[in-house]
């Protein structure tokens, strides 16, 4: 290692800066390429400029870290981390911001064992591990004391003027790029990951806030019924609305409850977040979407309180990466990593475990209940593993977490195949309440958002709502009610059916369930509740 000559602090800043636009970003680069495409002298200029704006930029950044003892293990750790997010970002299509970092930390896991693959290693190895090897073999000439100050200053001055002068002559176009092109910002790394993750611990380490109380008031006042009330609703996982067959997909993807003339299908519902951290939060929150805040959600009471305030039993059974923090406060079972020999392989469980003991605890119950079920689903990427052989009806079928490494067919044939199965999870879970001649039962299921299947490069799920495709929001939703139910005060079918083709969303289930189960608070808008316009007399 003799034979390389010593760096000068600054010229090791440049060098990373470069790097960092160039090799790391290209997400970015991509995006930015389409936006003033097809190219012409303006085009060309805007590319430029911002290539010169984010090698300066980062070039200045870096100059404030480059010191002896520091530099390198500064630098070292930040190619690593953004060796690792421009993997994600190139792999399935992703932006980074702070619902993305709380995403990212709240994944348990088999999740996170699903994303960690050899083509991810090699990304890292390649722009993370291998960099950091050359930069601490590197050796960097740092000048004595005043010289050093005086010469980084000195950088520092000549940077901030280049800023200074591409922001004078780019401004109009930055500021209309940016303003009209907000994503932008979430593809640029290191400064996308580095300004989520320090806005969204800041947020999870400021002082606790005391736990703000709803539905004080709230309290059953429906006419008493000879058999309790018991409501199962099902929280599907990442289910696209266009791949349901019962919403007109060509696949039989549900033929078991396609099969049912007892279903009320919602062909045009809508999620009110595209990842799990905020669209079950935001479900069960008494907040519409456009005052959903996530965060201060953490210290509000939900419809699941509400809901137990009121005198029902409520129980969440989970399944997936748990409850968000929405059943903080009621009964809650939390199965996905269980041993159970006929519904668990491989440290997950298919979504039957949640149907495990459940006909014993609605047998034994004395009153009305809700119950919330929460399922795996069809959670990317390993979409295969989200379903028993059995249901291996659509062939062949991506056997990887790389998807960019299948054919698309055989992408959407596992995903088609995880829907074919919630379509028999959801139709067990009706016959099971059937049996159930204890009580009066209904079924609402809805997915929590939906999933890119690799439209325009894009995967997975959990882009910014403002910019993400319908694909990740447009969601499936299904509800059942059993005869006892419609007849002592239930909706009518033929009334449900008529109105199913309005356009629904989560903002809805706060205010359909209350109806539902007949609980009365100040809370409670009828407008938007799904059912009261059929709802009959008991």
């Amino acid at each position: 290692m003799k034979l390389l000559r010593p760096l000068s602090p600054e010229r090791l800043a440049l060098y990373v800066a470069m790097a960092l636009v160039l090799l790391f970003n290209l997400p970015f680069w991509q995006r930015l390429w389409e936006i003033v495409s097809p190219l012409d002298g303006h085009g060309v200029k805007m590319l430029a400029l911002a290539l010169a704006l984010t090698t300066t930029f980062f070039y200045w950044v870096l100059l404030l870290f480059v010191w002896p003892r520091v530099g390198k293990p500064l630098i070292g750790l930040l190619l690593l981390s953004t060796a690792a997010v421009s993997y994600f970002m190139n792999q399935y299509g992703v932006l980074i911001d702070q619902d993305m970092v709380r995403n990212a930390l709240q994944t348990d896991g088999a999740e996170v064992r699903d994303l960690l693959t050899v083509k991810m290693a090699l990304t890292v190895l390649l722009l993370g591990v291998l960099p950091c090897w050359l930069l601490w073999k590197l050796p960097v000439e740092y000048r004595p004391g005043w010289r050093r100050l005086g010469r980084r200053l000195a950088h520092l001055g000549i940077a901030t003027l280049a800023l200074a002068a591409i922001a004078a002559v780019g401004y109009q176009d930055f500021a209309s790029l940016f303003r009209n092109h907000r994503e932008l910002r979430m593809a640029l790394a290191p400064l996308n990951y580095l300004q989520a993750s320090t806005s969204y611990l800041r947020k999870v380490t400021a002082k606790p806030q005391p736990l703000q109380q709803i539905g004080l008031d709230a309290r059953q006042t429906a006419a008493a019924h000879d058999k309790p009330r018991v409501l199962v609703l099902v929280v599907g996982e990442t289910a696209r609305a266009d791949h349901f067959a019962l919403n007109g997909y060509p696949r039989p993807t549900t033929p078991e409850l396609a099969a049912r003339t007892d279903i009320v299908n919602y062909p045009n519902a809508w999620s009110c977040g595209t990842e799990t951290a905020v669209s079950v939060p935001c479900m069960f929150s008494a907040k519409a979407r456009e005052q959903f805040d996530t965060d201060r959600a953490r210290h509000e009471e939900n419809l699941l309180d509400v809901l137990k305030r009121a005198g029902l039993t409520v129980l969440w059974v989970d399944n997936n990466s748990g409850c968000k923090e929405v059943c903080n406060r009621v009964e809650k079972q939390m199965r996905y990593d269980e041993q159970h020999a006929k519904y668990c392989r491989d440290g997950e469980c298919f979504d039957e475990i949640l149907l495990d003991g459940l006909p014993e605890r609605l047998a034994a119950l004395k009153g009305d209940a809700v119950i919330v079920l929460h399922q795996k689903g069809s959670h990317g990427p390993a979409y295969y593993k989200r379903y028993p052989p059995a249901f291996e009806r659509f062939k062949p079928v991506c056997r990887t977490s790389e998807l960019q490494q299948c054919a698309r067919e055989d992408i959407i044939n596992a995903f088609d195949n995880t829907i074919a199965y919630t379509d028999f999870f959801l139709a067990q879970t009706i016959r099971l309440l059937e049996k159930q001649a204890n009580i009066d039962s209904s079924l609402l299921y809805l997915s929590d958002h939906g999933e890119s299947l690799g439209e325009n490069g894009m995967y997975l799920h959990a882009t910014p709502y403002l910019v993400a495709p319908d694909a990740q929001k447009h969601i499936p939703m299904v509800a059942w009610f059993s005869p006892g139910w419609r007849e002592h005060g239930g909706p009518a079918l033929n009334c449900l059916k008529a109105q199913a083709g309005q356009r629904y969303s989560q903002d809805n289930l706060f205010h359909s369930v209350l109806g539902m189960m007949g609980v009365s608070t100040a809370l409670y808008q009828r407008e938007l509740d799904m059912f009261a316009g059929c709802r009959q007399a008991s």
